[in-house]
């Protein structure tokens, strides 16, 4: 089984920073595409940034130029680096991963399986 913790949020005035982590645990063989996604109250869930396998990045128009997407893949964690928040960041910021898991005997993989996972979510709040 594969879970995805996030970490990081809290509550920080306008214009500051916060970063959070996203990590992957259970006996994942690969993480492909790697998300961040927020929803604030009463709003759809949106795309903030992604990160393919291959560090390519997105940003939606939003974000572009004050958060910064990344990930460090001997660790299976990702991270979302905030600057220059705004009050109408706040949101509940989820983490997503395609992920490829199986059992693993030495260096060998059995059962590979691919499968879509989000985080619990954590919270993060801008005051003006």
């Amino acid at each position: 089984q594969v879970q995805l913790v996030e970490s990081g949020g809290g509550t920080v005035q306008a214009g500051g920073s916060l970063r959070l982590s996203c990590t992957a645990s259970g006996s994942i063989r690969s993480i492909n595409d790697m998300g961040w996604y927020r929803q604030a109250p009463g709003k759809q869930r949106e795309l903030v940034a992604i990160i393919t396998s291959g560090d390519n990045t997105n940003y939606a128009d939003s974000v572009k130029g004050r958060f910064t997407i990344s990930r460090d893949n001997s660790k299976n964690t990702g991270y979302l680096q905030m600057n220059s928040l705004k009050p109408e960041d706040t949101a509940v910021y989820y983490c997503n991963a395609e992920v490829t898991y199986g059992t693993r005997s030495g260096s060998i993989w059995f059962g590979l399986k691919h499968g879509d996972y989000w985080g619990q979510g954590t919270q993060v709040t801008v005051s003006s």
